[in-house]
C-alpha cells in the first residue's frame, strides 16, 4: 500500500469487530509512527494505550462523569462559521442517514454518539497527551503523530476514529492516568479491525477540491 492508497483508505471507523489487537501489532503501528516530523525535534507527544480491564475501566469513568467539562480548551469555536459549519453539518447528515436516525430522532443521535465512549467497540484505545506550555506550532506536530498512526494502521488492516469527544473527560482521565500538572489529554483514537457489514463504516466524507484549498503563484506551465 502506497501513500495515496492509505490516505485514500483511511476514514474514522465507527464500528469495530470484537477481535483483539495483539500488544505486537500496536508497538508495530508504533514504531512506524514514531518517525512523523515535528518542528525541532521536539516530539511534544506523550501517548497511553488501553485495553482488557483497562479499557474497561477508562469507559467506566467516560460513563460516570459525562457531560463533562473540556477545562477550557474546546474542539471546535463556539460559534463556527462557514465553510466549516456546512462541512460540519453535512457529514452529521450523511451518516446519520446511513445510520437510519432521522433529524427529529434526538435520544437515537445521542445514543450514537456515547459509542465514541465505548471505543465504537474497539479493542484498543490511544490517548494523546501534550504538554499545555507548548505553542500551536507544536499541537499541529501532534497531530501530524496522529496522522501517522492512523496511516500505519491502516496500512496494517486496522481501523481507526479520531476521537476529540474525550475531551469532555479529560479531567477525570488526568486523574486517573496519573497525569502531570502541565500535561493535557488531546484527544483518544479507537484502534481495531472494522466491521465492513456495518452501514457506518459506509461513509466517506467530502473534500475540497484542489480548485478550493489551494491558491498558486509564480509557476510556469
Amino acid at each position: 500500500m502506497n501513500v495515496r492508497d492509505a490516505l485514500q483508505a483511511r476514514i474514522s471507523v465507527r464500528a469495530f469487530t470484537p477481535d483483539p489487537v495483539p500488544l505486537s501489532l500496536v508497538r508495530e503501528v508504533l514504531e512506524v509512527a514514531r518517525y512523523a516530523p515535528s518542528g525541532g525535534n521536539v516530539q511534544p507527544w506523550r501517548l497511553i494505550a488501553v485495553a482488557g480491564a483497562e479499557r474497561e475501566a477508562v469507559i467506566s469513568l467516560a460513563e460516570a462523569n459525562l457531560p463533562g467539562d473540556d477545562l477550557g480548551f474546546p474542539v471546535y469555536p463556539a460559534s463556527l462559521w462557514e465553510p466549516y459549519r456546512a462541512r460540519r453539518f453535512k457529514l452529521g447528515e450523511d451518516m446519520y442517514a446511513l445510520l437510519g436516525i432521522p433529524r427529529e430522532d434526538r435520544s437515537a443521535r445521542l445514543m450514537h454518539v456515547a459509542k465514541n465512549f465505548r471505543f465504537f467497540g474497539a479493542p484498543v484505545g490511544l490517548f494523546f497527551i501534550i504538554d499545555r506550555r507548548l505553542g500551536h506550532g507544536q499541537w499541529a506536530h501532534m497531530g501530524m503523530f496522529i496522522q501517522s498512526i492512523a496511516l500505519a494502521a491502516t496500512e496494517r488492516g486496522l481501523g481507526s476514529c479520531i476521537q476529540e469527544s474525550w475531551a469532555a473527560v479529560r479531567g477525570p482521565l488526568h486523574a486517573h492516568f496519573g497525569l502531570g500538572e502541565h500535561e493535557l489529554l488531546y484527544c483518544g483514537m479507537a484502534l481495531g479491525y472494522a466491521d465492513t457489514s456495518a452501514p457506518v463504516n459506509r461513509l466517506r466524507s467530502d473534500r475540497a477540491s484542489v480548485e478550493e484549498l489551494a491558491t498558486f503563484r509564480g509557476f510556469e506551465g
